[in-house]
């Protein structure tokens, strides 16, 4: 997964129409607002603007708009180009300027991916990404004489980070971080090593 650093702009002209789309980094709502209203006034005389946007890691939520285009022609593709770049946190803007000769829905399809794709080329080509992991967070409890059982099957895992541990009045609980991909061995190795228990994900 990564998410945007800086603004990238990618320009091309299709047939008279000319496409302008930027990605910016934007993490909420009122981020991404902000940004469309921003180039809405800057670009007062475009004909569309056209948005696709995914927000957290993981991504928790997405959206697109076609703004006038016909449905499914503009925001639909810039965001499954989006989807396929693995990336987050940011929205991308493609304008559109009319210059007199219909593309048609196909033509359409086309220049809206083209744009989000020469953007993503463009910020690759600058290295405007940053990494970004996605961990899922997960809790052991077992009694406080037991205590040191969860540590033992995290040491054997070094992508496993342990976050904190806890007393209260019956139980050591243990907090940790580990790639998604490694939650089925932890649950499975936990469920053979405690006879049984089971580890609680957030």
């Amino acid at each position: 997964m990564r998410r945007l650093k800086e603004i990238a702009i990618h320009r091309f002209r299709e047939k008279a129409s000319v496409f302008l789309t930027e990605l910016h980094p934007a993490r909420d709502a009122e981020e991404r607002s902000a940004v469309l209203a921003l180039l809405r006034k800057r670009d007062f005389d475009a004909t569309h603007h056209c948005s696709a946007w995914r927000e957290g890691v993981p991504v928790s939520a997405f959206g697109a708009d076609d703004d006038g285009e016909p449905s499914g022609t503009a925001g639909r593709p810039m965001l499954a180009v989006l989807e396929g770049a693995e990336v987050t946190d940011l929205i991308a803007i493609c304008i559109r300027w009319y210059g007199g000769t219909k593309l048609g829905t196909g033509g359409l399809v086309r220049a809206y991916t083209e744009g989000v794709q020469g953007a993503l080329a463009e910020a690759d080509a600058l290295g405007l990404w940053e990494e970004v992991r996605i961990l899922r967070t997960g809790e052991i409890r077992v009694p406080a004489a037991q205590a040191h059982l969860p540590f033992a099957l995290l040491g054997a895992f070094p992508a496993a980070a342990v976050l904190e541990q806890t007393f209260d009045q019956e139980a050591a609980v243990l907090r940790f971080q580990c790639p998604p991909d490694l939650v089925p061995t932890l649950e499975h190795t936990w469920r053979e090593r405690s006879r049984g228990g089971s580890i609680h994900w957030e």
